[in-house]
């Protein structure tokens, strides 16, 4: 009888024991589908920077077990909060799958077309960026269609072979709590992990490359990190008090009504003089592209912009110019600008762009800087050009209506400033080769694809800069004062994985100064009509320097004699210091490039005062107005 009992509780245990695993085999088959989602995530980010070997940057991964879990644990808790959510295996894998490959693809091709990784504050211009990659080739590799199918096989298995549901309001409750817990856990210590993070990969990798940094810690660990940098944050050894001590020095300074000038702006896209790389300056169809423009730079103030971006990123160098701020956080209510200066000063300000509104969500944004009126592709300028063409040849069309809006104003309206984003020159380019292409194969001995890519490039570049030559000759003619500063807004999109640099041998190693300006230096210039010059007393005519974007409007005033408002004067004693203070953490000090680290006491004291009062301004500009 006892040795019946005994068999019966032995079995009784036994069947609880595979009751048990059977109701936890759908969580713990979940957990193990989105591991190797987050595995999957890993190999994407592996292979998406050419810069990089995928097999020592895998190899760095598994060096650290520790990089590897946290890489893995963001899809595996996803998972788990889908199971409790819903209760559906095949519905939590969803909710893990779909973020995981998606943002991890995602990143694959921003880093391939762009050089760039994903971070999250590129969620929010997701339209921006569907736009944007609409208008590339995106290449199906036999590594993305062998990962997609896995990820597609779990799904099927999920659906199929575990088809139980998750019951127990309570239990589910509870899981759905814990969950989230474990999720803000995991992701503060990500954010704060700067113990964690890093550089541990091959010597291949140049440590000052955003992408390569990030594909060496893994696609979901840097994703998140990337989150505190998307919500808005004090600079470093921020003090309000220094900031309003600073600001308190300075006082607006109005412009004399004797002086108020048109001003247009023109930001071009995708600018910049391929003549500045030594092995396109050699070819005699490149130099000649680019001798009217060098021909007017020498009657203008002229000098380089380095920027903080590299073929992509546009708004970053235009709101620079438009707002005088290196820093800032996401424009979502209205900011003192210099554009609301110039509204202060009685001016009009206008934008035009034949391009999208929503874009960058230009619309919104333009009036949170203080335009009066913003003229888009899908708000009035498709009456000129359709924004399909404008991509290729609208610079013509919207120089004849900055002529015409110049032109047609009359001594009872008030003085313009116009400000222009232009289309045209936006990549990619074909890699095609045509009749009467500037790079041909067999003079440079590079390959079809460069010198097709190149040469659509410039033949839109010469158009653009044939031009500019032409609105400047007929503002001339005018006898109303015209000043016009026009700029490149970041180096062009040429090949992805920046194939076409490497291939006509262009450095773009960010620890070098040569490597630094060939990868964010673009050209400007200042230009003034005999009245402008006339009526200000300025010849517009010198080196401008090399500068920062949020330091170009200070060097418009500057050569019209203006003083500005206060912060454009703190912000011209600190271009005395440093006319460069760069997102990599670089510095212009004397001439000389410089980190963060390498700047004399006294100049690092003053830049974070001045950043500071530049936070201060941004936060609190519009309520001290």
């Amino acid at each position: 009888m006892r040795m019946k009992n005994s068999l019966s509780g032995a079995s009784d245990a036994s069947a609880q024991k595979s009751s048990r695993l059977r109701r936890n085999a759908p969580a713990l088959c979940l957990a193990a589908f989105s591991a190797a989602n987050g595995l999957v995530a890993l190999w994407l980010s592996a292979f998406s920077c050419a810069s990089l070997d995928p097999a020592a940057v895998l190899g760095g991964y598994f060096a650290r077990p520790s990089l590897v879990l946290l890489n893995v644990l963001p899809p595996v808790l996803l998972a788990m909060l889908g199971w409790f959510l819903f209760g559906r295996a095949w519905a939590a894998y969803l909710v893990s799958a779909v973020p995981t490959f998606g943002l991890a693809l995602v990143n694959y091709y921003k880093i391939q077309l762009r050089g760039d990784p994903l971070f999250a504050s590129d969620l929010r211009l997701f339209r921006t960026a569907g736009g944007i990659v609409g208008q590339y080739h995106v290449d199906l590799s036999l590594l993305v269609f062998l990962l997609a199918c896995g990820v597609l096989l779990r799904l099927l298995l999920c659906v199929f072979c575990l088809p139980e549901r998750l019951r127990g309001k309570t239990l589910r409750a509870r899981g759905v709590l814990v969950s989230l817990t474990l999720m803000l856990l995991l992701c503060a210590n990500i954010c704060d992990s700067a113990v964690v993070y890093f550089p541990n990969v091959p010597e291949t990798q140049d440590g000052q490359i955003d992408a390569e940094t990030y594909v060496s810690h893994g696609f979901w660990f840097s994703f998140l990190r990337s989150v505190a940098d998307a919500l808005p944050t004090f600079p470093e050894n921020y003090s309000f008090r220094a900031a309003i001590q600073l600001l308190s020095q300075y006082e607006d300074a109005d412009i004399p009504e004797d002086e108020k000038v048109q001003v247009v702006g023109v930001m071009l896209e995708a600018f910049c003089d391929l003549t500045d790389f030594p092995s396109l300056a050699r070819q005699a169809n490149v130099a000649a592209i680019y001798e009217p423009l060098h021909e007017l730079e020498s009657r203008s103030v002229s000098g380089d912009l380095i920027t903080n971006i590299f073929a992509g990123g546009t708004v970053d160098t235009e709101w620079g110019f438009l707002t005088g701020y290196a820093y800032h956080n996401t424009f979502t209510a209205p900011v003192d600008t210099y554009v609301r200066y110039f509204t202060a000063q009685g001016y009009d300000t206008v934008f035009r762009h034949p391009g999208y509104s929503w874009f960058y969500e230009r619309e919104s944004i333009n009036q949170h800087l203080g335009f009066d009126e913003s003229l888009f592709s899908d708000t009035g300028f498709d009456k000129l050009v359709d924004p399909k063409v404008a991509i290729y040849r609208s610079d013509g069309i919207l120089f004849d209506y900055l002529y015409d809006e110049v032109a047609s104003r009359t001594a009872a309206d008030a003085p313009l400033f116009s400000f222009s984003v232009t289309f045209q020159n936006h990549g990619p380019y074909s890699p095609s080769l045509f009749d009467g292409a500037a790079v041909l194969p067999e003079n440079t001995g590079w390959s079809a694809e460069t010198c097709g890519i190149l040469s659509h490039y410039l033949y839109n570049i010469e158009n653009t800069i044939a031009e500019v030559r032409r609105f400047t000759e007929e503002l001339d003619e005018l006898d109303k004062p015209v000043v016009v500063v026009m700029f490149g807004d970041h180096k062009p999109w040429l090949g992805n994985n920046k194939s076409v640099y490497a291939e006509i041998g262009v450095n773009l190693a960010l620890d070098t100064e040569e490597g630094f300006r060939n990868t964010y230096e673009t050209p400007y210039f200042i230009w003034a009509n005999r009245a402008a010059k006339e009526t200000l007393g300025k010849d517009f005519v010198g080196d401008g320097g090399d500068i920062a974007p949020c330091l170009l409007m200070e060097e418009l005033f500057d050569c019209c004699g203006w003083d500005g408002p206060a912060f454009m004067q703190l912000a011209r004693d600190m271009r005395a210091v440093s006319p460069l203070f760069h997102w990599k953490g670089r510095f212009l000090v004397d001439g000389k490039f410089l980190s963060k680290e390498e700047l004399p006491e006294d100049v690092l004291e003053f830049y974070q005062n001045y950043r500071s009062a530049e936070y201060w301004r941004e936060i609190h500009g519009m309520e001290a107005q």
